[in-house]
């Protein structure tokens, strides 16, 4: 892992992201962008039409958390689920500003039928647990 993967913000990022299922991407508030970092830039800049960067050897996509309700549409009809990290403190200079996941949405989680496709199933899929099988 590069350096950038050592810094604080990125530590915060990856400690969260930990605690979240492989198939969710993570939508990282940074001031006034949501940014999404690794596979989960690789998997949603295609599906998001945004360009794929790097920074300190870290893939890396974002988009303006203004039109932020557009791009997340895009995801979810693209069958992804999307957590929303939200920044839980205000800047403070020398701080890490604190963040926490507001929300996990899906296709099963919205209720703007705008956001759904029509021509797709849009409930969540089962999640198999052998502890509940009879």
């Amino acid at each position: 892992m590069s350096d950038a993967a050592t810094t604080p913000m990125m530590k915060q990022y990856l400690a969260i992201r930990r605690e979240l299922p492989e198939d969710v991407l993570l939508f990282f508030r940074l001031g006034d962008f949501y940014e999404l970092f690794f596979e989960d830039a690789k998997i949603a800049s295609p599906i998001l039409n945004v360009a794929l960067t790097k920074r300190n050897g870290v893939p890396m996509c974002g988009v303006p958390h203004h039109s932020s309700q557009g791009y997340i549409a895009k995801l979810i009809k693209g069958g992804k689920r999307v957590a929303i990290a939200e920044q839980t403190t205000d800047p403070v200079p020398g701080k890490i500003v604190e963040r926490a996941v507001s929300q996990i949405l899906s296709a099963g989680t919205i209720n703007d039928l705008n956001l759904l496709d029509s021509n797709r199933p849009n409930y969540p899929r089962p999640r198999l647990c052998g502890s509940h099988h009879r």
